[in-house]
C-alpha cells in the first residue's frame, strides 16, 4: 500500500491512504539507515505501508523528486528535512510588521533553486502604508521580476487577492514558507476555511511574529490541492554543496559564468570575471551579489 505523509508527530505519522488519513508508526529498520538528517520521514514523502490487523507501519520511503531542508540547530553536521515532493513553493514576505530581510528571501530562493523547486513570492500586507514599508515593497517588486521570479503584491485579508492565490495553488502540492508573523496561517485559513489555524499577534517589543506553527503539516483542499505549512524558519541550508555550485542558484549570475576567464571562477576577486564586472556596472544588484558571497562563505567553511 502506498500513501503520502501529511503530518509528523515523532514516533507516529499521519498518512493519506486512499483518500483518508490514517495513523502509522515508523518501522525501526528505517531509523537505522545512514541518513544524515534529524528526521528520516518528512511531510510529502510517498511511503509504503504494511498492516498487521491492528496498526499500520511505514516500511519504506519512495525516492523523493525534491525536498527542502534547513540546518539543524543543535547538530552542525546534520540537517532537518522540512518537506518533499513539492510542485511549487510560495515564499511569504512582508514589507513591515514584521520586516522580511532581502537576505532571507535570497537564501530561500537559492535553496529552492538547489533542490529544483519552482518558487514565487507572495508579498503580503499591501495595506501597510508607511515610508519604510513602501520603500521596501518598491525595491522587492522591482528587483525580483527583473531576475525572473514571480512576485505578487497582495493582502491575505482581501477576497480578490485570495481568489487569485487559489488559482495559483489549484491542483498542486505547494509549500508555504516565511518568517513567523508574515501571514502563513492567515492564508491557509482563507484558502481552506476548515483548517482553523492559530493566528498570533505581532510582538510589540520586538516587532516580530510569534511562532504559531511548530512542525510541517499538509492540508488537503479541493481537486487534489495539497498545502504544506512550515514553521517560522530562520535559516535554510544547502547540503553537499560545493563552492563552485552556489553561483548556479542565482539566475542572474548563472547567465554569465560561462563568460568568465576561468572555468572554476568563484566570482570573488578573479581577473576578467564577468560577474564582478556586471556588478560594477549595476547589471547585477549589489544586494544579491552580497548575499551570494554570504552563502559562498558558509559552504566554503
Amino acid at each position: 500500500m502506498k500513501g503520502i505523509v501529511t503530518k509528523s508527530t515523532g514516533s507516529w505519522y499521519r498518512v493519506l491512504l486512499d483518500g483518508k488519513e490514517i495513523e502509522a508508526r515508523l518501522r525501526g529498520k528505517i531509523r537505522t539507515l545512514e541518513i544524515k538528517s534529524t528526521n528520516p520521514v518528512v511531510v510529502g514523502d510517498e511511503v509504503t505501508l504494511e498492516y498487521d490487523g491492528e496498526e499500520y507501519a511505514i516500511s519504506a520511503i519512495s525516492e523523493r523528486h525534491n525536498c527542502i531542508v534547513r540546518k539543524s540547530n543543535k547538530l552542525s553536521k546534520q540537517y532537518q528535512l522540512i518537506a518533499s515532493n513539492i510542485d511549487h513553493a510560495f515564499l511569504i514576505a512582508s514589507p513591515a510588521n514584521p520586516h522580511t530581510p532581502q537576505g532571507f528571501i535570497d537564501r530561500f530562493l537559492s535553496t529552492a533553486e538547489a533542490y529544483h523547486i519552482p518558487v514565487s513570492i507572495l508579498l503580503n500586507k499591501k495595506d501597510i502604508d508607511s515610508k519604510k514599508a513602501n520603500n521596501h515593497r518598491e525595491v522587492l517588486l522591482e528587483l525580483y521580476p527583473s531576475i525572473g521570479y514571480d512576485i505578487h503584491n497582495v493582502s491575505f485579508l482581501d477576497e480578490g487577492d485570495v481568489l487569485e492565490i487559489k488559482k495559483l495553488v489549484a491542483g498542486k502540492c505547494v509549500l508555504l514558507s516565511g518568517n513567523s508573523g508574515v501571514g502563513k496561517s492567515t492564508l491557509i485559513n482563507a484558502l481552506l476555511p476548515g483548517s482553523n489555524q492559530k493566528v498570533s499577534a505581532i510582538s510589540k517589543s520586538y516587532n516580530k511574529g510569534r511562532h504559531t506553527t511548530t512542525f510541517a503539516q499538509m492540508f488537503l483542499g479541493e481537486n487534489g490541492t495539497r498545502i504544506i505549512d512550515t514553521p517560522g524558519i530562520k535559516d535554510f541550508g544547502m547540503v553537499h554543496t560545493e563552492p563552485n555550485q552556489v553561483c548556479h542558484y542565482f539566475p542572474e549570475i548563472k547567465k554569465l559564468i560561462s563568460k568568465c576567464k576561468f572555468s572554476n571562477c568563484l566570482h570573488t576577486e578573479e581577473p576578467e570575471c564577468r560577474v564582478i564586472e556586471a556588478v560594477q556596472r549595476g547589471e547585477i544588484p549589489a544586494t544579491r551579489y552580497i548575499n551570494y558571497l554570504g552563502i559562498l562563505a558558509e559552504v566554503t567553511k
